[in-house]
């Protein structure tokens, strides 16, 4: 069962029914069981949709079993009566080291999902970084969920959509800006084209039969709104797959540091970008003015040569230098991930896939669900280890037997594939 406080804090969620509560506290005891939950829900074209990588998925699996060979070193008797894993973030106190990173299509998953999610990671004092591919537009989200967000934004081909997404964060209030920079050209997916879920869609009868077994998945979807890619419809102009097919082209592979350069230019508040794995692009990021960079390789659903995350992290931390924050996304499971990272010098860490896994089974109250997992254990961890702040938990925190030092991670022994 879980922990006395986990309950607790659960039970503060206004939308979270009691059946709810009670089937989580049954069977969501970790990220994991939340996942299996989820592929329960979902039809297979959607769940692998979320779940998949590019390619062979090696740097999907690589985010994981890189993380799982990080170890931490434990110096109990140091004691820990009290445990603070608050950070704060571009002059923002956050009660946790947890953001909830930006995912496009959400509301595949769950009618009006980036609400959903918001309004958890609001609650949980948290970051929400919302998608420009969400179902939402920028504005209703900003109206409806008054908490600390964050707005993802591309280079497109046409200069002026960047603006114009821009604008419309800053006047609906958004925090920051988070420019990603390594999905200017579409990932090679190859789940989805193997389910057919393409532009246009060539769904198969085991496919469509598949939808009509997940009647709880169906209902709630053909009762919410119709799903469309809002922050790109114009009046008259809503379909799902026009849009897509449309948004695909829109971005531009020749996007180049004059592009950040003018783009900070334009944004006068925190300004992130989100896709750095190489050393010398978050030096040169720095001197462009950016206010974070953050550690990714899109969840492996992009390169599929790239390093995990995790493996990346240290080199960029080292140029950084501690002139702005580094946060990590990618490969984050358990709490002990959390620490993982800000012992090699991240500040705060995004999870993508968990949190869609939890708006899946349950909505608001399934986010708020695997947010407070995260929160609980790395308390667990910190109590154990002998960590009573977050900035206890420095290279110190890490163990590196000399007999393994500069081994690679097997990728081929991680068989669940996952961000």
């Amino acid at each position: 069962m879980p922990c006395k406080a986990l309950l607790a804090a659960v039970q503060m969620v206004p939308e979270m029914k009691k059946r709810d509560r009670d089937f989580l506290s049954r069977h969501a005891h970790s990220l994991a069981d939340m996942r299996r939950l989820a592929q329960r829900r979902l039809p297979r074209v959607v769940f692998d949709f979320v779940d998949g990588g590019a390619e062979d998925e090696l740097a999907l699996r690589r985010n994981e079993a890189a993380m799982a060979q990080t170890l931490l070193l434990p110096r109990p008797l140091q004691g820990t009566s009290a445990r603070d894993q608050s950070v704060e973030l571009f002059g923002q106190r956050l009660n946790g080291p947890v953001l909830v990173g930006p995912t496009g299509l959400a509301g595949l998953l769950y009618p009006r999902a980036e609400v959903a999610s918001a309004r958890a990671a609001t609650a949980a004092g948290t970051v929400y970084a919302m998608s420009h591919a969400s179902t939402i537009a920028i504005e209703d989200l900003a109206r409806e969920v008054s908490g600390n967000l964050w707005m993802q934004v591309f280079v497109y081909r046409d200069r002026e959509l960047t603006r114009t997404f821009a604008e419309r964060a800053r006047a609906s209030g958004y925090r920051a800006l988070v420019l990603t920079i390594d999905n200017q050209v579409p990932g090679w997916r190859e789940r989805d084209m193997r389910n057919g879920f393409t532009v246009p869609l060539r769904l198969g009868l085991k496919n469509i039969l598949d939808m009509g077994l997940h009647a709880r998945w169906l209902l709630r979807m053909a009762r919410g709104p119709r799903f469309t890619l809002a922050n790109y419809s114009r009046e008259g102009d809503s379909d799902i797959m026009s849009l897509a097919a449309k948004m695909g082209s829109l971005l531009d592979p020749g996007a180049s540091w004059k592009d950040v350069e003018w783009l900070r230019r334009l944004w006068d508040r925190p300004l992130l970008l989100k896709g750095i794995l190489h050393p010398e692009e978050a030096r040169r990021a720095i001197a462009l003015g950016i206010d974070g960079v953050i550690v990714s390789n899109h969840g492996g659903r992009q390169l599929d040569a790239a390093p995990a995350s995790v493996e990346a992290l240290p080199a960029v931390v080292d140029a950084v230098a501690g002139r702005v924050p580094v946060l990590l996304d990618g490969g984050v499971r358990r709490g002990s991930d959390v620490l993982k990272a800000l012992a090699l010098g991240a500040r705060a860490c995004l999870i993508g896939r968990p949190q869609l896994w939890g708006v899946a089974v349950a909505g608001e109250a399934g986010v708020a669900w695997v947010l407070r997992l995260l929160s609980s254990e790395i308390d667990r961890v910190m109590a154990m280890g002998g960590w009573d702040r977050l900035a206890d938990v420095d290279g110190s925190a890490l163990f590196a037997p000399p007999a393994k030092r500069g081994t690679q991670p097997s990728t081929r022994e991680v068989e669940t594939p996952r961000n």
